[in-house]
């Protein structure tokens, strides 16, 4: 899954079990490097880690997977994208060998004595056997529990284990940025690897979905960590390694671990149910950035704004409105676009939560009961292309009516009405805020019907510096905070 443009990220993503999960402990997260290394963590730890080897019997063989491995489609091309094979000293590798079986390599952790595993759904995901090699050179056969291709979590269970060690997993809450972490997995084949840095950043977001919130880390991790634990330096496993952003396939020191507490709401409902069912709100939502602070009203950019509501949902029944600025649920502060997404989809299906709304400058709390998120319910917008227009606003932006004829035009709808913005003068300071085939719906809360209405809305509040601008961009709405002073 590419970052940018001939740069590849190799995305692991995974999750545990909650307060339920065996080895939970309130201890401290941070403690000090070592001065003689990390010698004694490592040995102590070390039994917990675990190297995945996976089977398929599928004639297809898989892309990007090194010597000899054509281009096709298979359940296992996600993984060689992510995890190709590179087989120093003619160890097991990721492909298929001469007979058609694919193999493919991971790591994962012990969460219980009983042998169930955590690890990543991409690295199980298709296949008929699955061998887990423990750090003693005892092996087991393994079944999955359960996945969530959401956040590429697999739970899987040992066959006739007991009494095996497992890790010490509390939640990841008190993670500091430069606190030092330790890696240990499977790369390249090369079981039993650990390398060591620090927590290089908290709360990332790299694109890869709507639960985003990795830690980042220089701690090396290269193909085959996939699943594999991040430990602090008190020996807890505080993430999963996920990531890496590369040019090459290989460690240049970014990479990203979901955190603990991601992980243990994940495989508990894993665990319990094989499935995980997540909160839905019904809102389509937006970060608030300093420039729509500014136009709202607000000291300082935080939460998330509410673009629209879906009819018949938990939000439409509670009455929150577009425009709406949710700052925190259940006490539990937004801080981004992804914050919002999980914080509801920790909330079971029917559960009451309380949010605090930022409604016409003063703060209210609202509550809602909670729906059940379904995969219809995930859109994905884009810009669309325009032609040239008519009408130029204070905005650096030429809006015209929308016609049918315009509509078709701009590949929208050609029943869609209302005002339509058709260019954007590239030095306009909009540029990035407002694109050609936007479809403008309000100016500061008023209904836009025509390009001549635009402006004299526009006109009537420009001394506010920043102008609260509600758009429908390939029929999903958000909102904008436009600068005024071009025409």
């Amino acid at each position: 899954m590419p970052f940018a443009p001939r740069l590849r990220a190799a995305l692991l993503v995974t999750t545990l079990a909650a307060a339920s999960l065996s080895g939970f402990a309130a201890t401290p997260l941070w403690a000090g490097v070592p001065l003689d290394g990390y010698a004694d963590l490592v040995a102590r730890i070390s039994p917990e880690v675990v190297f995945i080897t996976v089977t398929a019997k599928d004639s297809r063989q898989l892309s990007e997977g090194g010597d000899n491995v054509p281009s096709q489609t298979s359940p296992f091309d996600e993984f060689m994208r992510r995890f190709g094979q590179q087989n120093p000293n003619n160890l097991p590798g990721n492909g298929p060998a001469p007979d058609g079986v694919m193999h493919a390599l991971g790591s994962g952790f012990l969460i219980s004595a009983s042998g169930e595993v955590v690890t990543n759904n991409h690295v199980v995901d298709g296949a008929s056997s699955i061998k887990v090699t423990l750090q003693d050179g005892r092996e087991f056969t393994a079944h999955v529990v359960g996945t969530d291709k959401a956040t590429d979590v697999a739970l899987i269970k040992l066959d006739k284990a007991q009494n095996l060690p497992f890790a010490n997993f509390p939640s990841s809450e008190g993670l500091r940025v430069g606190d030092a972490v330790v890696a240990i997995g499977n790369p390249f084949g090369l079981g039993g690897t650990v390398t060591s840095g620090i927590v290089s950043a908290l709360g990332r977001d790299i694109n890869s979905g709507p639960y985003d919130n990795f830690i980042q880390t220089d701690a090396a991790i290269n193909k085959g960590n996939s699943g594999g634990p991040l430990f602090n330096s008190a020996g807890e496993v505080v993430g999963m390694n996920t990531a890496i952003y590369s040019p090459d396939g290989g460690s240049v020191g970014i990479g990203f671990a979901v955190p603990a507490k991601t992980i243990q709401t994940i495989v508990t409902q894993l665990r319990d149910h094989g499935s995980v069912a997540r909160g839905w709100l019904g809102v389509a939502i937006q970060p608030v950035t300093s420039d729509l602070a500014q136009a709202l009203g607000m000291p300082q950019a935080q939460g998330a704004v509410i673009a629209n509501v879906e009819p018949d949902s938990p939000a439409a029944k509670a009455k929150l409105q577009s425009g709406d600025v949710i700052l925190a649920v259940n006490g539990d502060k937004v801080d981004a676009t992804h914050g919002l997404p999980t914080l509801i989809a920790a909330i079971s299906t029917g559960k009451s939560a309380d949010l605090t709304v930022l409604r016409g400058g003063k703060s209210q709390t609202i509550a809602v009961t909670i729906g059940t998120l379904t995969p219809d319910k995930l859109k994905l917008a884009s810009a669309v292309p325009a032609p040239d227009g008519a009408t130029q606003t204070p905005l650096g932006a030429t809006v015209e009516m929308l016609t049918p004829d315009v509509a078709s035009g701009f590949g929208l709808p050609t029943d869609a009405t209302g005002v339509v913005v058709s260019k954007v003068a590239p030095d306009s300071p909009n540029a990035d805020r407002i694109l050609p085939g936007d479809i403008v719906l309000e100016v500061e809360g008023h209904a836009v019907t025509s390009p001549a209405e635009m402006n004299t809305l526009i006109g009537g509040a420009k001394d506010k510096g920043a102008l609260l601008i509600k758009l429908s961009r390939n029929g999903q709405p958000l909102f904008v905070g436009a600068v005024v002073g071009m025409s």
